[in-house]
């Protein structure tokens, strides 16, 4: 009959050895056991440690796929906001009156102060050149309606048109006039108020440290561009001073008589 193990804590014991010297059998089958329970449990350990490894793997893994995914959205938005910034329309970037006025006046300044005219010929072409600078700098139809005030609701829109292009003609050569003779004068620009729509850009025209006159501009905005709808000089606005002068021709004569003048 074959032997027959019982188990006897840790140990399987054989029946009759225990007491016919069977201690050896039994501690070598209790070396046995034990030493299979501490293989398994080493192999479960080794098996913990390499989930473990795969885990923390896996999860290096995913955190730098979020760090890319994080750097490419930024980099993404920093081109996309640097575009924008290159191609924001001109409306945002509008230069200052002050800017704009100045850059008008450097330019005339320029072209009066290097050009000496010796011939009718030269003056002319002085002048053309003077009036292609200057007229895109102020709002000539909006001057010539402030100034003909309420008789410009009374007259046809090809008499309006008629107007704008005399008073525009009469407007240059008038200012043309003045800043011919700025040869040795400079424009100080002192002070600058409004807000986005109208503003008001004061300046003098000195010489030899001495005021010689104060011209304040009168602007409003049209499109991307700050134009000048009146001019104050020496506390006398402009708009006004042909007004007076306006209505008294059409006060005494006619609309007509005073665009044949």
């Amino acid at each position: 009959m074959a032997p027959r193990f019982r188990q006897s804590g840790t140990c399987c014991l054989l029946p009759g050895q225990l007491q016919k010297g069977g201690n050896e059998t039994t501690l070598e089958l209790c070396f046995v056991k034990k030493r299979k329970t501490a293989m398994i449990g080493k192999t479960g350990q080794v098996q913990w440690r390499i989930q473990e490894g795969t885990v923390n793997k896996s999860k290096h893994a995913v955190s730098a796929a979020i760090t890319t995914i994080l750097l490419a959205r930024l980099i993404a938005v920093s081109l996309l906001f640097l575009l924008c910034c290159l191609l924001l329309p001109a409306a945002s970037r509008v230069d200052s009156p002050t800017e704009q006025v100045r850059a008008t006046v450097d330019k005339v300044l320029t072209i009066v102060r290097s050009a000496k005219p010796k011939s009718k010929a030269q003056m002319d072409e002085q002048r053309a050149q003077l009036i292609e600078i200057i007229y895109p700098r102020f709002d000539f139809p909006e001057m010539a309606k402030r100034s003909l005030g309420s008789n410009w609701t009374r007259r046809t829109p090809e008499e309006q048109r008629e107007f704008v292009g005399i008073f525009a003609a009469l407007m240059g050569r008038a200012y043309a006039d003045n800043i011919e003779s700025y040869t040795s004068q400079n424009v100080v620009y002192t002070r600058e108020s409004g807000d986005q729509n109208y503003a008001q850009l004061d300046t003098k025209i000195v010489g030899d440290n001495q005021s010689l006159l104060t011209i304040n501009y009168k602007l409003h905005r049209v499109d991307q561009e700050w134009k000048i709808y009146d001019m104050v000089i020496n506390d006398i606005s402009v708009v006004n001073n042909y007004r007076s002068q306006f209505n008294r021709v059409i006060a005494r004569s006619s609309f007509a008589e005073l665009v044949r003048r």
